[in-house]
């Protein structure tokens, strides 16, 4: 279900917060297209800092291990990565797909280690909707349909007080790589 109690804004306005207060850098240096990496000096560990920040402040679990280390668990030992840790081609099909791009600097043969230099606040904060969307249309608890807002980013049932359960982040992972493979028949 599309939720709309939390306005893109508003996740983007958390999203940047957290990479403020992750990097200690100034809010206004970061954009939607910045690269943690690249634009803003973000290192591996930070990705964790992040998550957790963006985990506490919605109440939701981002994914734990990235679209690539999904394709190869689902579709077969190399499937995404050549044997020596290189993008195959149908890997940069799959993450042109997941990213909504024509692949610009993602092309076959890239080292996987290249790859978090493409992540982005604009991808984190798709991450974090796509997470806030699934929302069930039904509380867990009760089953009522009142979802309301509290303290501007957690999402709890107006009738029994119990706060939302959301799929987590891995879950959706293999839900939209499901989809694509139906979709597309990429492998």
């Amino acid at each position: 279900m599309k939720q709309a109690l939390i306005s893109e804004q508003q996740i983007l306005d958390e999203v940047k917060k957290a990479i403020s207060e992750g990097l200690d850098i100034g809010a206004k240096r970061i954009k939607p297209e910045s690269s943690l990496i690249k634009d803003l000096g973000a290192e591996s560990l930070d990705f964790l800092d992040i998550n957790y920040r963006l985990e506490q402040t919605f109440g939701i679990k981002m994914a734990r291990h990235s679209v690539i280390e999904h394709m190869e668990e689902m579709f077969g030992e190399e499937s995404a990565l050549d044997s020596e840790g290189r993008l195959t081609e149908k890997a940069v099909k799959v993450l042109c797909r997941r990213f909504n791009t024509e692949g610009g600097n993602l092309h076959a043969g890239m080292d996987m280690d290249e790859l978090p230099a493409h992540v982005t606040v604009g991808s984190i904060m798709d991450g974090v909707s796509s997470l806030l969307d699934s929302l069930p249309e039904n509380c867990t608890g009760c089953g009522a349909q009142s979802w309301k807002l509290e303290d501007g980013t957690r999402i709890k049932c107006g009738a029994c007080g119990e706060f939302a359960v959301f799929a987590n982040g891995d879950d959706l992972i293999d839900e939209w790589l499901t989809g694509i493979q139906e979709q597309e028949k990429i492998f």
